[in-house]
């Protein structure tokens, strides 16, 4: 078989410490999402408020009245402002008659379209877990199959994909704080300070020894200007719009702001 090909990540988060990059900027966007709690696309005819302008799109059919996706089943003459709602519409109404696996229970009568569904189904009836752990020792039983494989981790690890690392992670955020190890560090030929993104390097580099002070201003006129995007953005909600939707976790404090993290100092 041919090696698979991986799509090129090129829209990469901009916020420090996070290492995300997505091949699609929908997806950068509502991936933003997370680290500032703020959904940036409003509808205009409603007050509703989105991640993503592709979000924001598929909403706006609802107003605009256009249903583009027609039910698929002969003499149906449903239509659907989105493929997603048409197909939960063929799986309710339409798709009831591909589903072979029936519950033999008495009085039940369910049925199902997947074997594994029945299985986890007759947990109801019999309160036996239908998925048991194979390995020697363990005696964890699960409801789905898909909660038994997550389980099998804990046995099998996450060996890092490395050549020549025997790192194995007992946990998915002990691999992922692993994986950190292995970037690429790219060292300041001046402090050999190290960095793993060239773009940090670059401003270290500007900002520390050669006193480029980069200035942003504030967009609102008030005089004000920013060395980072972050310390403008955050400004901008804070002060601006009024939007401070993170508080203090200390218990005391309640101070809040308007951004979830806060950058590294070079």
């Amino acid at each position: 078989m041919g090696e698979r090909i991986q799509s090129k990540k090129t829209f990469i988060c901009s916020f420090c410490d996070c290492s995300a990059s997505f091949s699609k900027s929908w997806k950068l966007e509502a991936h933003i999402c997370k680290h500032t709690g703020l959904k940036p696309f409003p509808c205009v005819d409603c007050d509703k408020n989105f991640c993503t302008r592709y979000q924001l799109t598929r909403h706006q059919l609802n107003h605009s009245g256009d249903k583009p996706h027609k039910c698929q089943a002969d003499g149906c003459v449903e239509a659907f402002a989105t493929h997603s709602s048409m197909k939960n519409h063929m799986d309710k109404i339409h798709n009831n008659e591909g589903k072979p696996y029936k519950c033999d229970h008495q009085g039940c009568g369910k049925d199902f379209s997947k074997k594994h569904q029945l299985k986890a189904h007759m947990y109801e009836h019999t309160n036996l877990l239908p998925f048991h752990c194979s390995v020697t020792g363990c005696t964890k039983e699960f409801i789905s199959r898909g909660r038994l494989d997550h389980h099998k981790k804990v046995h099998e690890g996450y060996p890092c994909e490395e050549d020549g690392c025997a790192f194995q992670g007992k946990t998915w955020s002990a691999y992922q704080t692993h994986k950190k190890e292995h970037r690429a560090k790219l060292p300041c030929d001046t402090c050999q300070k190290q960095f793993t993104n060239d773009r940090f390097l670059l401003l270290h580099k500007r900002h520390v020894h050669l006193g480029v002070k980069k200035e942003l201003a504030c967009p609102r006129k008030c005089g004000k200007s920013f060395r980072r995007q972050f310390h403008l953005e955050s400004h901008v909600l804070s002060e601006h719009k009024g939007m401070r939707a993170f508080s203090c976790a200390s218990p005391g404090c309640g101070k809040r702001f308007a951004m979830k993290v806060r950058p590294e100092v070079s």
